[in-house]
């Protein structure tokens, strides 16, 4: 029961992370670097809640020692990842070269589904994870659904 209370208040997390992106960039104005400065204010305002999470969590001494050298490793090339991601959403939301901005109601579901499938997909294949014949459905259905958000967006 935890697990789905995380899983619901993470969603909504991710959920005004995704809709906040859009509204930052309703406000900005249209520069070639406005995105980058919002992208430095996402990433400051996420450190900061990691530092109080961290400052209100340690009950016993803690160093940076206490993880092995291959979960840095892959927590920083995950957020290059997270950072690339970011700074090309702000750009996406603000609209390209003069482009109109792209609406939240196509541009997020369409990020989300992509990021699901291509989930799904390596886990499959690179981590042998497997996947219920209804599951397939499901990932079929993701896939049709993207590709009419893609072909009917303005």
């Amino acid at each position: 029961m935890k697990s789905l209370l995380i899983i619901l208040l993470i969603t909504l997390c991710y959920s005004g992370y995704n809709l906040l992106i859009k509204v930052s960039m309703s406000h900005a104005e249209s520069t070639s670097i406005s995105p980058i400065f919002a992208t430095i204010g996402l990433q400051i305002s996420a450190l900061m809640v990691s530092i109080v999470y961290l400052i209100t969590t340690a009950r016993t001494s803690v160093s940076f020692s206490d993880l092995p050298f291959g979960a840095y490793t892959w927590a920083i090339a995950a957020g290059i990842c997270i950072g690339i991601a970011e700074i090309l959403y702000f750009y996406l939301f603000r609209g390209f070269s003069g482009e109109t901005p792209i609406q939240a109601s196509t541009a997020i579901p369409m990020v989300i589904g992509g990021t699901i499938l291509i989930t799904i997909l390596i886990s499959v294949f690179l981590f042998r994870e497997s996947l219920t014949n209804a599951q397939w459905l499901g990932v079929a259905l993701a896939f049709v659904g993207m590709t009419v958000l893609a072909f009917n967006s303005n």
